[in-house]
């Protein structure tokens, strides 16, 4: 039982919950963006949690069913049809053979999530199926032509047809962090959660990059070059131009750029799926 890729629109990559344990050798975990959404998606089609599915920036993927299947889209609210015909985000979806699903152009948020009921069963590279878009490791982008192996459908059956989500806000979101190992290599650290920040257009699954909105800009008291150390998920690293990035599912393992804060674990899905030109605020955990 297949799926075919028929369009993809600006990225379209398989992703499972990430490989970690290998940062030894120089690789890091990868897995979905927003690891919320990834999770729904696959409880909603009965999958394990771990099962692979297909991450969609903003829109635009069109599959078909080999056979029948059942499918699940959930995150940035695409609107999705099936063979023309409007279908519900974050429900239970059955494709019959020959039909298609649709993903238009999500009008908030950045990445959705698609769902095939027993999982997309690709070749896993060192236990994961997640594309890793910096090391280039994992199944390659996926593109029209495709053919994509589904897993065993799992014995136990949906329990819900939908399930209720809190709508992606397209203004201003707040961030919560806690500062990093290198705070004080700046002037003032807490200058980072004053003002407001806005997602940069160069923001990718590696990290998403900041401009100073309003508020005054961060600044080095150090100068001198820092020893490279290791880099977590949700560091925000601040390179010599003073413009931060948060580091999201692809980032890599070191880094030699001072780390002035780490986002809660909580928020990283909430920074995955800011979209550039969306306002970001950061709040000071304690």
């Amino acid at each position: 039982m297949v799926i075919v890729i028929e369009r993809v629109g600006p990225l379209a990559t398989i992703q499972d919950l990430g490989r970690p344990g290998w940062f030894d050798f120089g690789v890091g975990p990868a897995g979905a963006a927003d690891r919320a959404s990834f999770r729904l998606a696959n409880r909603l089609v009965a999958n394990p949690e771990e099962y692979a599915g297909i991450e969609v920036l903003l829109g635009g993927l069109v599959l078909r069913a080999d056979q029948h299947v059942t499918v699940a889209v959930t995150g940035a609210p695409a609107p999705a049809t099936v063979d023309g015909i409007p279908v519900g985000h974050a429900s239970v979806l059955e494709l019959a053979a020959g039909q298609r699903l649709r993903l238009g152009m999500a009008p908030a948020g950045l990445r959705s999530y698609v769902a095939v009921r027993g999982g997309i069963d690709v070749l896993p590279v060192l236990g994961s199926r997640s594309h890793d878009t910096l090391s280039g490791i994992g199944p390659e982008l996926l593109r029209p032509g495709d053919r994509l192996p589904i897993g065993s459908v799992p014995q136990r059956l949906p329990n819900v047809e939908f399930a209720p989500v809190t709508a992606l806000p397209v203004t201003t979101r707040t961030i919560r962090a806690v500062l990093g190992p290198r705070h004080d290599w700046f002037a003032d650290a807490d200058v980072l959660f004053e003002g407001e920040w806005a997602v940069s257009s160069a923001t990718d699954r590696v990290g998403a990059r900041l401009d100073r909105r309003t508020g005054p800009p961060l600044e080095r008291a150090i100068s001198r070059e820092l020893p490279t150390e290791g880099m977590a998920l949700g560091s925000i690293q601040v390179p010599p131009s003073g413009q931060p990035v948060v580091f999201l599912a692809d980032h890599p393992i070191t880094g030699g750029y001072p780390v002035i804060a780490v986002v809660l674990d909580a928020d990283v899905d909430a920074v995955a799926q800011a979209r550039p030109g969306q306002g970001l605020r950061f709040r000071r955990a304690h």
